[in-house]
């Protein structure tokens, strides 16, 4: 699945997308993956009170199911005005 990042989460991690290959069966899942990698993974992911998830454009949960997604994105909450 491709993962996306965006805002500051791209800035820690260092590139913007990237191709994963995952057994994982929820966002949390996947975070935890990720986090494991290494060092900046686990900053970006350190506050998940402080990212927002979107799969397949579609705003989601962190226990939400990756089954048949394509695309997980990351970033922070926005604020209108």
């Amino acid at each position: 699945m491709d993962v996306v990042y965006f805002a500051w989460v791209r800035e820690r991690i260092g590139v913007p997308r990237e191709s994963v290959e995952t057994q994982a069966a929820t966002v949390a899942d996947l975070v935890a993956e990720l986090s494991a990698r290494d060092a900046r993974y686990a900053a970006a992911f350190a506050d998940l009170t402080a990212v927002r998830v979107a799969l397949d454009q579609d705003l989601a949960d962190f226990d939400a199911s990756l089954a048949g997604v394509r695309e997980v994105a990351f970033f922070p909450p926005m604020t209108g005005g």
